[in-house]
């Protein structure tokens, strides 16, 4: 199968999911708490069995790796990413800002990344090497260079102060704008130009990966906050930035 046909499906995906997301978003929830106390929902369940079905169905030979159900054990090298509702906690309080994430990995690779946002109706798609787009549009990062110039977004701020007190003093004297933020659509705002960067904390995979991919393919870059490129064994802090400039003053600021 061609990339082009990868995309086409990845899209195919968020609609479908997104449309779920739709069904059960503002309606009753049966909320249960996973062992490190975060929430999961029938609708994040139920979306991830609905992508793993389609997926199985399509790629039947490429493995899947899941937030709610985890790895199915087939082939690596083309591995897809999904989180069903990613900011469970908005999504179960009516919050609209949660997401839908998802990524084809080839040999550990991003290729694809895809954020849809369904109370939004948006979705961005990001293709390696090939751009990236917001519901067809075509979008890219902005060129702001200086951090005193930048629109900043400090994802998960309350879990910084508490692990990085001193990161977090410095965060929070930097930028011309800043806002305190979570979950993957302060990243889809930086793709499509409108934020200049954003500091987040505490991520798994299917969090960053697919927001990687999308970032970088609208020109920005994406990684963990030692400058290190973003893979399955990233320990979840991560930068993104329009630009290397930015990227380099935000490297050094989180590391003091």
């Amino acid at each position: 199968m061609t990339m082009n046909e990868c995309v086409e499906h990845a899209q195919t995906v968020a609609e479908l999911a997104c449309e779920s997301a739709r069904g059960f978003f503002r309606g009753k929830l049966g909320v249960e708490f996973k062992a490190d106390s975060s929430p999961v929902t029938q609708a994040d369940k139920g979306i991830e069995a609905e992508v793993r079905a389609y997926l199985a169905e399509h790629f039947p030979d490429h493995g899947i790796f899941g937030e709610e159900h985890g790895a199915n054990g087939v082939d690596k090298d083309n591995l897809w990413i999904v989180d069903p509702i990613d900011g469970t906690r908005s999504f179960l309080s009516g919050n609209p800002l949660f997401g839908f994430l998802l990524a084809y990995l080839q040999h550990g690779t991003p290729q694809i990344g895809v954020v849809g946002m369904p109370a939004l109706g948006e979705i961005f798609v990001g293709v390696k090497d090939a751009g990236a787009k917001m519901n067809g549009e075509a979008i890219r990062t902005s060129d702001v260079q200086d951090l005193n110039r930048a629109i900043l977004y400090v994802n998960e701020g309350d879990k910084i102060y508490r692990d990085h007190p001193n990161v977090f003093a410095r965060l929070m004297q930097s930028g011309q704008t800043r806002r305190m933020s979570y979950d993957c659509y302060p990243h889809a705002l930086l793709a499509a130009g409108h934020v200049d960067a954003v500091v987040d904390y505490d991520l798994q995979p299917y969090d960053y990966l697919p927001v990687s991919a999308l970032v970088e393919a609208a020109g920005g870059l994406m990684t963990d906050w030692q400058g290190s490129p973003l893979s399955l064994n990233s320990d979840g802090r991560v930068i993104s930035a329009a630009t290397p400039q930015l990227h380099a003053e935000l490297l050094e600021l989180v590391n003091g």
